[in-house]
């Protein structure tokens, strides 16, 4: 997922925790822990990529298509990284180190906080078609979930709005709802979000906005009454705030978003295979990669893999696809290139068949393209040049980004990292066919 996605998931869950721990001893402890839980989640939902720096130690594209998405994004080293994450804040940060110091129920919502931060920057990263390998070293293969776009406004929306109402100063809190008001409208006039889908985020904005301004209300009013009995600046001090209906409603929103995404990718790839294995009943489609369009669940990228061993081939394709044949999908996500059906719901933009044996024989003699077959869910293999690039992403607006060309690699890259080959079984099938 994108860092501003990352950011607003582990800042709600800051503010969740904050709200929902009795209020440490005196107004002050209380800002900071706020503070703290905000800022930690945030960062620790971000975490993870750091890995980013380490794509330098390979020629690109290797360095980033092997080191993000990478060691860091690891199960194991999830708690050195937590770890490492709270001693900055205690070595960086003096108002929260002493906090941390007298409170046992701050020093526990951190650590649950930097946790919680962490594991979700793996689910939602697991989420999109690019994958990540969470079990390493003690599973090696790529995962992926092929279920949310890497950009997906509904968390922002959902999760943005009753952050933005936490704001203090009013001004602050308009600006940041208009500018995630004009970011929609952008996004759907530039054709990349549909106009039923603008509305639809619209009215699912409108009901957390409503749920956490009337939780806000209702915790006021309540520490208004607690005041009048313990001395009204206290009561005031320690109930302001504590409003997390809102919150809560957008996480439910979040995770059932999540489930619906899963949902219609099992659909469309079960469609998809079918159909694909009309097309070529000699071919065994071995593998179909699902790119969801922002908040439109019914429209589907797809890039998919065939293999024929016999007959020496693997064919790639890649295309569109509308559960609801009726529903057009966004233009600017749907590909630009003439594209003919395969069905009402499957419009098949490209393909091309590649020998099997040509990307056996290129693997086992050139060591960039060895490494780079460590990456790619999806190999295409140009003939004449020699050129690799993986065909999820094809259709890139600004050029495949993991092209690789094996004429000009150089001397064979060092400290590779030993992940699965995603497409083993066409490295390893037995080819007898010509092609």
């Amino acid at each position: 997922m994108d860092n501003l996605t990352h950011s607003i998931i582990g800042a709600t869950v800051g503010a969740v925790l904050q709200r929902s721990l009795p209020a440490e001893a005196t107004q002050e402890a209380q800002h900071v822990r706020h503070r703290l839980l905000l800022v930690a989640t945030a960062l620790a939902s971000n975490f993870p990529d750091l890995d980013l720096l380490l794509s330098p130690l390979l020629q690109a594209p290797l360095g980033y298509l092997l080191h993000h998405r990478g060691y860091t994004h690891t199960a194991l080293l999830a708690l050195p990284q937590g770890l490492l994450l709270a001693a900055l804040i205690w070595l960086c940060w003096p108002a929260a180190r002493a906090l941390l110091r007298t409170s046992s129920m701050a020093r526990g919502a951190l650590g649950l906080g930097i946790g919680l931060g962490l594991a979700l920057h793996l689910l939602m990263d697991y989420c999109n078609s690019y994958g990540l390998h969470p079990w390493y070293p003690f599973d090696a293969r790529w995962w992926y979930g092929d279920m949310v776009f890497i950009v997906e406004p509904l968390f922002w929306v959902v999760l943005g709005v009753p952050l933005a109402l936490m704001i203090a100063r009013r001004w602050l809190r308009l600006v940041v709802l208009l500018a995630l008001a004009a970011v929609l409208l952008f996004f759907a006039q530039k054709a990349l979000l549909a106009w039923p889908a603008v509305l639809v985020l619209g009215l699912l904005g409108g009901l957390c906005a409503l749920v956490q301004g009337r939780a806000e209300a209702a915790q006021s009013g309540q520490s208004h009454h607690q005041g009048q009995g313990r001395g009204q600046g206290q009561g005031q001090g320690q109930g302001r705030g504590r409003g997390r209906a809102g919150l809560l409603l957008g996480l439910a929103l979040s995770g059932g978003f999540l489930l619906l995404q899963n949902y219609a990718s099992l659909q469309g790839r079960q469609l998809l295979t079918a159909l694909l294995q009309q097309q070529d009943p000699r071919a065994q489609v071995v593998d179909v990669a699902m790119t969801a369009f922002p908040s439109m669940p019914l429209c589907w990228a797809y890039a998919s893999v065939e293999s024929n061993p016999r007959q020496g081939y693997y064919r790639l394709r890649r295309g569109v696809l509308s559960l609801a044949p009726a529903v057009t999908c966004p233009a600017a996500l749907a590909a630009a290139e003439p594209a003919h059906p395969l069905s009402p719901a499957v419009q098949e933009i490209a393909q091309v068949l590649i020998p099997l044996a040509a990307l056996q024989k290129l693997k086992d003699q050139n060591c960039a393209a060895e490494a780079w077959l460590r990456f790619a869910r999806l190999p295409a293999l140009a003939l004449v040049s020699g050129t690799l690039g993986d065909y999820r992403f094809a259709a890139t607006p600004k050029g495949n980004f993991t092209t690789l060309e094996t004429a000009h690699t150089g001397k064979c890259p060092v400290g590779v990292p030993q992940w699965d080959y995603p497409r083993r079984d066409l490295l390893s099938a037995p080819t007898s066919g010509i092609l």
